[in-house]
Protein backbone atom coordinates (compact mmCIF):
# COMPACT_ATOMS: atom_id res chain seq x y z
CA UNK A 1 0.00 0.00 0.00
CA UNK A 2 1.28 3.19 -1.26
CA UNK A 3 1.38 6.34 1.02
CA UNK A 4 -1.20 8.19 -1.41
CA UNK A 5 -3.62 4.91 -0.06
CA UNK A 6 -2.70 5.46 3.48
CA UNK A 7 -3.30 8.93 3.66
CA UNK A 8 -6.54 8.23 1.73
CA UNK A 9 -7.21 5.83 4.57
CA UNK A 10 -6.58 8.09 7.43
CA UNK A 11 -8.65 10.84 6.24
CA UNK A 12 -11.63 8.78 5.15
CA UNK A 13 -11.50 6.60 8.60
CA UNK A 14 -11.30 10.03 10.32
CA UNK A 15 -14.18 11.84 8.20
CA UNK A 16 -16.75 8.35 8.90
CA UNK A 17 -15.26 8.35 13.01
CA UNK A 18 -16.63 11.26 13.60
CA UNK A 19 -19.36 11.62 11.89
CA UNK A 20 -20.99 8.31 13.24
CA UNK A 21 -20.04 8.82 17.03
CA UNK A 22 -22.38 12.09 17.03
CA UNK A 23 -25.49 9.36 16.74
CA UNK A 24 -26.54 8.00 19.88
CA UNK A 25 -26.84 4.43 19.73
CA UNK A 26 -26.91 3.12 23.13
CA UNK A 27 -28.85 -0.16 23.35
CA UNK A 28 -31.09 -0.58 25.86
CA UNK A 29 -30.56 -3.54 28.70
CA UNK A 30 -34.04 -3.51 29.25
CA UNK A 31 -35.99 -2.85 26.22
CA UNK A 32 -38.00 -6.43 24.89
CA UNK A 33 -37.63 -4.51 21.15
CA UNK A 34 -34.55 -5.51 18.57
CA UNK A 35 -33.03 -3.53 18.02
CA UNK A 36 -33.31 -2.53 21.93
CA UNK A 37 -33.31 1.34 20.66
CA UNK A 38 -34.35 3.14 17.71
CA UNK A 39 -31.51 5.28 18.05
CA UNK A 40 -29.53 2.32 16.59
CA UNK A 41 -31.31 2.59 13.25
CA UNK A 42 -30.47 5.88 12.38
CA UNK A 43 -26.69 4.65 12.24
CA UNK A 44 -28.04 1.97 9.97
CA UNK A 45 -29.67 4.34 7.88
CA UNK A 46 -26.86 6.69 7.27
CA UNK A 47 -24.05 4.11 6.89
CA UNK A 48 -26.39 2.23 4.02
CA UNK A 49 -26.33 5.96 2.56
CA UNK A 50 -23.13 5.84 2.47
CA UNK A 51 -22.49 2.75 1.03
CA UNK A 52 -24.89 3.30 -1.59
CA UNK A 53 -22.95 6.68 -2.27
CA UNK A 54 -19.71 4.35 -2.88
CA UNK A 55 -22.29 2.22 -5.39
CA UNK A 56 -22.74 -0.25 -3.74
CA UNK A 57 -26.64 -0.90 -4.03
CA UNK A 58 -27.31 -4.42 -2.67
CA UNK A 59 -27.00 -2.39 1.15
CA UNK A 60 -29.66 -2.46 3.47
CA UNK A 61 -30.62 -2.20 6.59
CA UNK A 62 -33.44 -4.80 7.66
CA UNK A 63 -36.58 -4.95 10.07
CA UNK A 64 -33.98 -5.84 12.82
CA UNK A 65 -31.72 -3.48 12.63
CA UNK A 66 -28.64 -5.12 10.51
CA UNK A 67 -27.08 -3.38 7.94
CA UNK A 68 -26.04 -5.80 5.13
CA UNK A 69 -24.13 -4.84 2.30
CA UNK A 70 -21.54 -7.53 -0.73
CA UNK A 71 -18.66 -5.45 -2.11
CA UNK A 72 -18.38 -7.80 -5.46
CA UNK A 73 -14.78 -9.34 -5.92
CA UNK A 74 -12.19 -7.54 -7.66
CA UNK A 75 -11.94 -9.31 -11.40
CA UNK A 76 -8.93 -11.16 -10.92
CA UNK A 77 -9.99 -13.04 -7.35
CA UNK A 78 -12.25 -15.95 -7.22
CA UNK A 79 -11.14 -17.30 -4.06
CA UNK A 80 -14.87 -17.46 -2.31
CA UNK A 81 -16.11 -14.83 0.42
CA UNK A 82 -14.90 -13.06 3.55
CA UNK A 83 -16.90 -10.98 6.20
CA UNK A 84 -16.15 -7.88 7.87
CA UNK A 85 -17.80 -7.12 11.18
CA UNK A 86 -18.47 -4.06 13.81
CA UNK A 87 -21.47 -3.36 15.80
CA UNK A 88 -23.64 -0.12 16.10
CA UNK A 89 -24.48 0.23 19.39
CA UNK A 90 -22.36 1.69 22.30
CA UNK A 91 -22.88 0.92 25.79
CA UNK A 92 -25.50 1.94 27.98
CA UNK A 93 -23.34 2.18 31.59
CA UNK A 94 -22.10 5.99 30.34
CA UNK A 95 -24.06 8.83 28.59
CA UNK A 96 -23.92 8.33 25.08
CA UNK A 97 -26.16 11.47 23.09
CA UNK A 98 -25.11 14.27 22.15
CA UNK A 99 -21.07 13.31 21.89
CA UNK A 100 -19.00 15.95 21.06
CA UNK A 101 -15.29 14.73 19.44
CA UNK A 102 -12.14 16.48 20.15
CA UNK A 103 -9.25 16.09 18.30
CA UNK A 104 -6.00 16.82 20.68
CA UNK A 105 -3.27 17.36 18.22
CA UNK A 106 0.29 15.95 18.57
CA UNK A 107 -0.65 14.93 21.88
CA UNK A 108 3.11 15.74 23.94
CA UNK A 109 2.50 13.37 27.12
CA UNK A 110 1.11 14.73 30.23
CA UNK A 111 -2.75 15.05 30.94
CA UNK A 112 -5.31 15.28 28.53
CA UNK A 113 -8.05 17.94 29.71
CA UNK A 114 -11.88 17.81 28.50
CA UNK A 115 -13.62 21.09 27.39
CA UNK A 116 -17.32 20.29 28.94
CA UNK A 117 -15.48 18.95 32.58
CA UNK A 118 -12.56 20.93 33.90
CA UNK A 119 -12.19 18.53 36.46
CA UNK A 120 -11.30 15.94 34.64
CA UNK A 121 -8.16 14.66 33.36
CA UNK A 122 -6.64 11.58 30.90
CA UNK A 123 -3.34 10.53 32.47
CA UNK A 124 -1.16 8.24 31.34
CA UNK A 125 -1.76 6.99 35.46
CA UNK A 126 -5.08 6.48 33.99
CA UNK A 127 -3.59 4.85 30.82
CA UNK A 128 -0.51 3.93 29.90
CA UNK A 129 -1.15 3.23 26.61
CA UNK A 130 -0.93 7.27 25.92
CA UNK A 131 2.81 7.09 26.10
CA UNK A 132 2.86 4.80 23.16
CA UNK A 133 1.03 7.47 20.82
CA UNK A 134 2.89 10.39 21.48
CA UNK A 135 3.16 12.73 18.65
CA UNK A 136 0.11 11.36 17.24
CA UNK A 137 -3.34 13.37 17.34
CA UNK A 138 -5.65 11.67 20.06
CA UNK A 139 -9.60 11.99 20.02
CA UNK A 140 -11.91 12.02 23.18
CA UNK A 141 -15.25 13.08 23.87
CA UNK A 142 -15.83 16.24 25.62
CA UNK A 143 -16.02 15.08 29.11
CA UNK A 144 -19.62 14.21 29.45
CA UNK A 145 -20.24 11.26 27.41
CA UNK A 146 -18.40 8.26 25.70
CA UNK A 147 -16.75 8.87 22.66
CA UNK A 148 -18.59 5.69 20.91
CA UNK A 149 -15.26 4.19 19.97
CA UNK A 150 -16.49 1.44 20.75
CA UNK A 151 -17.52 0.34 17.87
CA UNK A 152 -17.71 2.92 15.84
CA UNK A 153 -14.48 3.21 15.22
CA UNK A 154 -14.44 -0.58 13.89
CA UNK A 155 -17.16 0.33 11.40
CA UNK A 156 -15.68 3.75 10.47
CA UNK A 157 -12.40 1.81 9.29
CA UNK A 158 -14.40 -0.99 7.26
CA UNK A 159 -16.15 1.62 5.72
CA UNK A 160 -12.58 3.17 4.56
CA UNK A 161 -11.55 0.43 3.11
CA UNK A 162 -14.32 -0.62 1.19
CA UNK A 163 -13.92 2.98 -0.17
CA UNK A 164 -10.58 2.54 -1.15
CA UNK A 165 -11.28 -0.99 -2.66
CA UNK A 166 -13.65 1.00 -4.66
CA UNK A 167 -11.39 3.92 -5.70
CA UNK A 168 -8.52 2.10 -6.37
CA UNK A 169 -9.66 -1.32 -8.54
CA UNK A 170 -6.59 -2.63 -8.81
CA UNK A 171 -6.40 -3.41 -5.19
CA UNK A 172 -7.43 -7.13 -5.36
CA UNK A 173 -10.13 -8.58 -2.91
CA UNK A 174 -12.89 -11.55 -2.68
CA UNK A 175 -16.24 -10.63 -2.23
CA UNK A 176 -16.25 -9.01 1.01
CA UNK A 177 -20.29 -9.36 2.86
CA UNK A 178 -19.93 -6.81 5.64
CA UNK A 179 -22.07 -7.04 8.30
CA UNK A 180 -23.26 -3.65 11.15
CA UNK A 181 -24.80 -5.60 14.29
CA UNK A 182 -27.28 -4.09 16.47
CA UNK A 183 -27.13 -5.07 19.97
CA UNK A 184 -23.64 -5.85 20.83
CA UNK A 185 -23.17 -4.42 23.76
CA UNK A 186 -26.42 -5.75 25.86
CA UNK A 187 -25.32 -9.72 24.30
CA UNK A 188 -27.93 -9.70 21.49
CA UNK A 189 -26.09 -8.68 18.58
CA UNK A 190 -25.87 -11.79 16.88
CA UNK A 191 -29.73 -13.48 18.17
CA UNK A 192 -31.76 -11.97 14.64
CA UNK A 193 -28.46 -11.98 12.01
CA UNK A 194 -29.10 -13.84 8.83
CA UNK A 195 -26.35 -16.51 8.83
CA UNK A 196 -26.61 -17.16 4.86
CA UNK A 197 -25.89 -13.42 4.09
CA UNK A 198 -22.35 -14.00 5.79
CA UNK A 199 -18.91 -15.38 4.49
CA UNK A 200 -17.55 -18.89 5.87
CA UNK A 201 -15.01 -16.76 7.22
CA UNK A 202 -15.56 -13.49 9.25
CA UNK A 203 -13.96 -10.85 11.00
CA UNK A 204 -14.80 -8.54 13.85
CA UNK A 205 -13.03 -5.18 14.13
CA UNK A 206 -14.24 -5.05 17.67
CA UNK A 207 -10.56 -4.90 19.59
CA UNK A 208 -9.05 -2.53 21.82
CA UNK A 209 -5.65 -1.21 21.24
CA UNK A 210 -3.15 -0.67 18.00
CA UNK A 211 -2.22 -4.32 17.48
CA UNK A 212 -4.53 -6.44 20.08
CA UNK A 213 -5.51 -9.75 17.78
CA UNK A 214 -7.66 -11.60 19.81
CA UNK A 215 -8.88 -15.76 19.10
CA UNK A 216 -9.77 -16.18 22.97
CA UNK A 217 -12.46 -14.33 25.25
CA UNK A 218 -14.55 -15.40 28.30
CA UNK A 219 -16.84 -17.57 29.04
CA UNK A 220 -20.12 -15.89 30.16
CA UNK A 221 -22.89 -16.14 32.30
CA UNK A 222 -25.43 -14.01 33.31
CA UNK A 223 -27.65 -14.42 36.88
CA UNK A 224 -29.80 -13.00 38.61
CA UNK A 225 -30.46 -13.96 42.36
CA UNK A 226 -34.45 -12.38 43.51
CA UNK A 227 -35.16 -12.28 48.04
CA UNK A 228 -38.42 -12.43 49.08
CA UNK A 229 -38.58 -10.98 52.38
CA UNK A 230 -41.98 -9.88 55.11
CA UNK A 231 -42.50 -7.01 55.91
CA UNK A 232 -44.08 -5.49 59.11
CA UNK A 233 -44.23 -2.00 60.80
CA UNK A 234 -40.58 -1.35 61.97
CA UNK A 235 -42.10 -0.03 65.57
CA UNK A 236 -42.78 -4.08 65.70
CA UNK A 237 -40.47 -6.05 63.84
CA UNK A 238 -38.77 -7.73 66.10
CA UNK A 239 -38.42 -11.10 65.11
CA UNK A 240 -41.26 -10.73 62.29
CA UNK A 241 -39.33 -8.74 59.55
CA UNK A 242 -37.55 -10.30 57.01
CA UNK A 243 -36.17 -7.39 55.25
CA UNK A 244 -34.96 -8.31 51.50
CA UNK A 245 -33.01 -5.37 50.56
CA UNK A 246 -30.54 -5.50 53.84
CA UNK A 247 -30.40 -9.31 53.27
CA UNK A 248 -29.72 -8.87 49.74
CA UNK A 249 -26.60 -6.60 50.29
CA UNK A 250 -25.29 -9.21 52.94
CA UNK A 251 -25.61 -11.74 50.33
CA UNK A 252 -23.70 -10.04 48.18
CA UNK A 253 -20.80 -8.76 50.43
CA UNK A 254 -20.52 -12.54 51.36
CA UNK A 255 -19.01 -13.34 48.08
CA UNK A 256 -15.09 -13.08 47.71
CA UNK A 257 -14.08 -9.11 47.15
CA UNK A 258 -10.77 -10.71 45.24
CA UNK A 259 -13.25 -12.05 42.39
CA UNK A 260 -14.58 -8.43 41.34
CA UNK A 261 -13.65 -6.74 38.16
CA UNK A 262 -11.87 -3.97 40.23
CA UNK A 263 -9.62 -6.73 41.56
CA UNK A 264 -8.77 -8.85 38.67
CA UNK A 265 -6.71 -8.61 34.99
CA UNK A 266 -5.24 -11.16 32.55
CA UNK A 267 -6.92 -14.34 33.12
CA UNK A 268 -8.91 -13.88 36.23
CA UNK A 269 -12.54 -14.63 36.69
CA UNK A 270 -14.82 -12.65 38.38
CA UNK A 271 -18.63 -11.93 39.84
CA UNK A 272 -19.73 -8.38 38.70
CA UNK A 273 -22.63 -7.04 40.34
CA UNK A 274 -24.16 -4.76 37.43
CA UNK A 275 -27.74 -3.79 39.49
CA UNK A 276 -28.94 -4.05 43.19
CA UNK A 277 -32.59 -2.80 43.65
CA UNK A 278 -35.36 -3.30 45.96
CA UNK A 279 -36.99 -2.84 49.14
CA UNK A 280 -38.38 -5.20 52.50
CA UNK A 281 -40.58 -7.38 50.17
CA UNK A 282 -38.55 -7.68 47.15
CA UNK A 283 -34.92 -7.37 46.37
CA UNK A 284 -32.78 -8.38 43.27
CA UNK A 285 -29.39 -8.89 42.23
CA UNK A 286 -28.15 -8.99 38.89
CA UNK A 287 -24.59 -10.40 38.32
CA UNK A 288 -22.61 -11.30 34.91
CA UNK A 289 -19.74 -13.89 35.67
CA UNK A 290 -16.71 -14.30 33.69
CA UNK A 291 -13.69 -16.62 32.95
CA UNK A 292 -12.02 -17.75 30.22
CA UNK A 293 -12.61 -21.64 31.19
CA UNK A 294 -16.31 -22.78 31.84
CA UNK A 295 -15.11 -24.99 34.54
CA UNK A 296 -14.67 -21.70 36.55
CA UNK A 297 -17.90 -19.99 36.12
CA UNK A 298 -19.49 -23.51 37.03
CA UNK A 299 -18.05 -23.25 40.48
CA UNK A 300 -18.71 -19.94 41.00
CA UNK A 301 -22.83 -20.99 40.50
CA UNK A 302 -21.67 -23.56 43.05
CA UNK A 303 -20.94 -20.80 45.68
CA UNK A 304 -24.03 -19.13 44.60
CA UNK A 305 -25.94 -22.17 45.22
CA UNK A 306 -24.73 -22.84 48.69
CA UNK A 307 -24.75 -19.40 49.80
CA UNK A 308 -28.58 -19.62 48.99
CA UNK A 309 -28.80 -22.64 50.86
CA UNK A 310 -26.82 -21.15 53.51
CA UNK A 311 -29.05 -17.62 53.88
CA UNK A 312 -32.28 -19.94 54.09
CA UNK A 313 -30.99 -21.68 57.14
CA UNK A 314 -30.23 -18.20 58.54
CA UNK A 315 -33.52 -16.70 57.82
CA UNK A 316 -36.61 -18.34 58.39
CA UNK A 317 -39.21 -17.11 55.91
CA UNK A 318 -36.89 -15.43 53.43
CA UNK A 319 -37.59 -17.12 49.65
CA UNK A 320 -34.46 -16.91 47.10
CA UNK A 321 -34.53 -17.60 43.32
CA UNK A 322 -31.90 -18.10 41.41
CA UNK A 323 -32.14 -17.60 37.73
CA UNK A 324 -28.86 -18.27 35.68
CA UNK A 325 -27.93 -18.03 31.67
CA UNK A 326 -24.80 -19.36 29.45
CA UNK A 327 -24.46 -16.17 27.35
CA UNK A 328 -21.68 -17.28 25.43
CA UNK A 329 -18.18 -19.32 25.11
CA UNK A 330 -14.91 -19.20 24.98
CA UNK A 331 -13.73 -18.66 20.94
CA UNK A 332 -10.74 -20.31 21.40
CA UNK A 333 -12.66 -23.72 21.60
CA UNK A 334 -13.69 -23.30 17.62
CA UNK A 335 -10.60 -21.18 16.80
CA UNK A 336 -8.01 -23.84 18.17
CA UNK A 337 -9.49 -25.45 14.92
CA UNK A 338 -8.83 -22.74 12.52
CA UNK A 339 -5.08 -21.49 13.16
CA UNK A 340 -5.06 -20.89 9.48
CA UNK A 341 -7.68 -17.64 10.18
CA UNK A 342 -5.73 -16.20 12.96
CA UNK A 343 -2.76 -16.28 11.29
CA UNK A 344 -3.92 -14.74 7.97
CA UNK A 345 -4.84 -11.48 10.29
CA UNK A 346 -1.62 -11.38 12.41
CA UNK A 347 0.03 -11.64 8.88
CA UNK A 348 -2.07 -8.92 7.84
CA UNK A 349 -0.75 -6.52 10.80
CA UNK A 350 2.61 -7.63 10.01
CA UNK A 351 2.55 -6.58 6.84
CA UNK A 352 1.32 -3.40 7.69
CA UNK A 353 4.36 -2.48 10.17
CA UNK A 354 1.90 -3.46 13.24
CA UNK A 355 3.13 -5.52 16.14
CA UNK A 356 0.78 -8.33 16.76
CA UNK A 357 -0.45 -8.18 20.48
CA UNK A 358 -2.20 -11.58 21.14
CA UNK A 359 -4.23 -11.81 23.72
CA UNK A 360 -7.44 -13.00 25.40
CA UNK A 361 -10.65 -10.99 25.29
CA UNK A 362 -11.79 -10.03 28.80
CA UNK A 363 -15.29 -9.35 27.55
CA UNK A 364 -17.07 -10.60 24.35
CA UNK A 365 -17.37 -9.76 20.99
CA UNK A 366 -20.51 -11.18 18.10
CA UNK A 367 -17.24 -13.36 16.60
CA UNK A 368 -17.58 -15.34 20.04
CA UNK A 369 -21.04 -16.39 18.92
CA UNK A 370 -20.66 -16.59 15.39
CA UNK A 371 -17.67 -19.07 16.15
CA UNK A 372 -20.29 -21.44 17.49
CA UNK A 373 -22.61 -20.76 15.02
CA UNK A 374 -20.29 -22.20 12.18
CA UNK A 375 -18.35 -19.22 11.55
CA UNK A 376 -14.84 -19.06 12.72
CA UNK A 377 -14.48 -15.35 13.70
CA UNK A 378 -11.27 -13.88 15.56
CA UNK A 379 -11.47 -9.97 17.07
CA UNK A 380 -9.24 -7.56 15.61
CA UNK A 381 -8.24 -3.99 17.02
CA UNK A 382 -10.35 -1.22 16.64
CA UNK A 383 -7.69 1.32 18.43
CA UNK A 384 -9.95 2.84 21.16
CA UNK A 385 -8.89 2.81 24.86
CA UNK A 386 -10.70 2.76 28.26
CA UNK A 387 -13.99 1.63 26.48
CA UNK A 388 -17.45 2.10 28.22
CA UNK A 389 -15.89 5.30 30.04
CA UNK A 390 -15.75 8.82 29.45
CA UNK A 391 -12.14 8.45 29.31
CA UNK A 392 -12.47 6.84 26.39
CA UNK A 393 -9.94 7.76 24.02
CA UNK A 394 -8.41 6.79 19.95
CA UNK A 395 -5.35 7.84 18.16
CA UNK A 396 -6.17 8.74 14.66
CA UNK A 397 -3.47 6.61 13.47
CA UNK A 398 -5.11 3.14 14.87
CA UNK A 399 -8.27 4.09 13.00
CA UNK A 400 -5.66 4.15 9.64
CA UNK A 401 -4.03 1.16 10.53
CA UNK A 402 -7.02 -1.21 11.17
CA UNK A 403 -8.63 0.23 7.77
CA UNK A 404 -5.21 -1.06 6.14
CA UNK A 405 -5.02 -4.51 7.98
CA UNK A 406 -8.95 -4.61 6.53
CA UNK A 407 -7.39 -4.12 3.21
CA UNK A 408 -4.75 -6.52 3.14
CA UNK A 409 -6.57 -9.26 4.94
CA UNK A 410 -9.06 -9.06 2.06
CA UNK A 411 -5.93 -8.99 -0.12
CA UNK A 412 -4.10 -11.95 1.55
CA UNK A 413 -7.46 -14.15 0.84
CA UNK A 414 -7.00 -13.67 -3.08
CA UNK A 415 -3.08 -14.85 -2.86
Amino acid sequence: MNSEQQIFLRDKALDYFLRYVQINTQSDPDSLSFPSSSCQLELGKLIVQDLHKLGIANAELDDFGYVYAVLQASPDCRSGQLSFIAHMDTSPSEPGGSVLPVIHRSYQGGSISFTDDPNMKLTPADSPELLKFVGEDIITASGKTLLGADDKAGIAAIMAAVELLVTYPELQHPELRLVFTPDEEVGQGTDHIDLQRLAPVAYTIDGGELGELEAECFDAWSLSVTLTGRNVHPGSAKNIMVNAAAIAARFFAALPEWETPEHTEKREGFYHLTAIKGDEVKAELHFIIRDFEEANNLKRLEVIGKLKEFFLAKYPGLGIELESRHSYQNMRLVLDKYPQVVEKAAQAMRDCGIDVLPGAVRGGTDGARLCFMGIPTPNIFSGGVMFHSELEWIPVVALQKAAEVVVRLAELYCS
